[in-house]
């Protein structure tokens, strides 16, 4: 390769299930990066992000699950903008690792990711199986 090249992998005002992204917060701004391996076979728990986040799946396969029942399945190199204040959670039905670098963009004061507690959280009527 002998020329600079640029790459959009995605570019949006809303999150990966159509909902339109919230204004940021007020606040010192505060930028986390992760990278998040999920097991084969393993599911996150049921979990919400009060800031705006974006991500790239770099290894195996992803499938995420909103409090609607709406799914997308990510594949290796796949990018998705993220829910905010909306339920969900991530399950790996693959038989490899699943990696995802996720890039949020919040403030100090908020916390990236906040798991809902399953006996007291409306988030798990959606989810009667949970």
């Amino acid at each position: 390769m002998d020329e600079i090249e640029s790459v959009t992998l995605i570019e949006s005002t809303k999150s990966w299930n159509g909902k339109d992204l919230p204004k940021y917060p007020e606040g010192k701004p505060k930028i986390t990066i992760l990278k998040i391996t999920i097991p084969p076979q393993s599911r996150l728990n049921i979990h919400r992000h009060p800031v705006i986040n974006a991500g790239v799946l770099t290894k195996g396969e992803l499938t995420v699950v909103d409090e609607d029942n709406e799914t997308l399945v990510l594949k290796a190199g796949d990018a998705l903008v993220e829910l905010v204040n909306s339920c969900h959670f991530g399950e790996n039905n693959g038989d490899s690792p699943a990696e995802i670098i996720v890039f949020y963009a919040g403030t100090d004061e908020l916390p990236i990711t906040v798991e809902e507690n399953k006996k007291y959280s409306d988030c798990y009527s959606a989810w009667k199986s949970s």
